[in-house]
């Protein structure tokens, strides 16, 4: 089943100490920047377009795409920003990578700024994950002692400075303005677009954020060419991806593989489903997407199949669940969370959740009324589409989503628990024989 997989920024990851510059550059660590360094910047931001490269961090967008939306015939700086505060429930694709192989983020971010025209870049990491943080700071102070950071890289003339910043650890600065109002010393919450950051962002100046996998992308396109990089995934969703798959799989981790692979295959990958179980249901892209069943198993897990399928594709944090789970006790942890990660900046998003969760702890212990589910869907139809951001949407989703999927255990809520339906201990992945249920 190995054939399935497509190592490209994981392929060192298992090697012995493969974020030392020099274990980067033996495997070829920045050719990407020096060939980079030849071509005229809009030649590169053509090369990222014919690849096909989609944003990595959740929507999709085009890569290329947006980097062309930065005005050049601006006279302010150009920034560019990497989005490293990875936190979306169920995603951990990013920390890992840049543990394992902080260099190919490094010569991303040295050839995105090239072709951007942006001497000025800077990697928010979520301020828990130290480790990390310190790792990437080491990574970059290699970059500045051998050239490929600093004052006239590599000889060319060409200037680029770079920051990592640590966050305070909030959810929301996951959200592009809101991590550049973050980033400039204020209260992270997002801001109204327009203007959008591509002409006004970080000091409002014209800026590109992008996720981590998305910049750590761009050396092998450039290093082997938009063709080798859209000969993989699809047709309309390039590449490869790092799949997260966590919960209930014999081995959960991660799974770089071409896009538009199926959960089938990536449940076989990680060893099946834990002894004795099935598929019940899981997110194709973090919590904050609606939840789909065993019946898309073989839905290729690409942008616009799981568009089609009424869900998204997001970060490919694929959490599994089976058939111990119950739907109402997972679907109240998550809004807990949003309610939570909410800045309290838009009123339906900061009240919203709130009474959601309130309901959905009612359904939970078997003490919700006839009626409470409309009541319930009716709260959610006013926080979707009414706040700056995302968040409240994502939260909505899984709501409803689940009362869709699994409307009868909502509807058992009227009368009995949630844990007397699906004992808690039979679905937990540490445990579980103590409580009577599978390993």
């Amino acid at each position: 089943m190995t054939d399935m997989l497509t190592p490209v920024l994981s392929a060192n990851w298992a090697d012995d100490r493969p974020w030392k510059l020099t274990n980067y550059e033996r495997l070829g660590g920045y050719q990407g920047l020096r060939k980079a360094l030849t071509m005229e910047p809009d030649a590169i931001i053509g090369e990222v377009k014919d690849s096909g490269l989609r944003g990595r961090g959740g929507a999709g967008f085009p890569t290329g795409m947006k980097w062309s939306f930065v005005p050049q015939d601006n006279p302010n700086p150009k920034y560019l920003v990497v989005n490293a505060d990875e936190s979306e429930p169920g995603t951990c694709k990013d920390i890992p990578l840049m543990m394992a192989n902080p260099h190919v983020l490094v010569e991303g971010v040295a050839i995105s700024s090239f072709a951007i025209r942006s001497n000025f870049a800077f990697i928010y990491v979520r301020g828990e994950v130290l480790h990390v943080i310190r790792r990437l700071q080491q990574a970059v102070r290699e970059a500045y002692s051998a050239g490929y950071l600093g004052k006239n890289i590599l000889g060319t003339g060409y200037d680029l400075e770079v920051v990592v910043h640590a966050g305070a650890g909030a959810y929301i600065c996951g959200e592009e303005t809101a991590l550049l109002d973050s980033l400039e010393g204020r209260r992270g919450q997002p801001r109204l677009r327009p203007p959008f950051p591509a002409v006004a962002g970080l000091y409002a100046s014209p800026t590109v954020v992008n996720n981590v996998e998305s910049i750590a992308s761009v050396p092998g396109i450039i290093a082997k060419g938009a063709s080798w990089f859209a000969s993989m995934g699809t047709e309309k969703s390039k590449g490869h991806g790092i799949f997260s798959l966590s919960g209930h799989v014999a081995n959960p981790g991660q799974f770089e593989a071409p896009m538009g692979i199926t959960l089938r295959q990536l449940i076989e990958l990680a060893g099946g489903m834990r002894d004795g179980h099935e598929l019940k249901f899981f997110t194709p892209g973090g919590s904050s997407t609606q939840i789909l069943t065993k019946d898309s198993l073989d839905m290729p897990l690409d942008f616009d199949s799981v568009a089609a399928a009424g869900s998204l594709l997001g970060t490919r944090a694929l959490q599994i669940f089976d058939e111990t789970t119950s739907v109402v006790r997972t679907t109240l942890r998550w809004v807990e969370f949003y309610k939570h990660e909410s800045c309290g900046k838009c009123t339906p998003c900061r009240e919203g959740n709130w009474w959601l969760v309130q309901m959905l702890r009612k359904f939970e212990a078997g003490q919700a009324q006839e009626g409470d589910i409309e009541k319930m869907l009716d709260v959610a139809d006013n926080i979707g589409g009414r706040s700056f951001c995302a968040l409240a949407d994502g939260a909505v989703a899984c709501v409803t989503s689940a009362v869709k999927e699994f409307r009868s255990e909502f509807e058992a809520g009227y009368h009995t628990p949630a844990w007397e339906l699906f004992p808690y201990g039979k679905s937990a992945l540490f445990g579980a024989k103590q409580a009577g249920g599978h390993a």
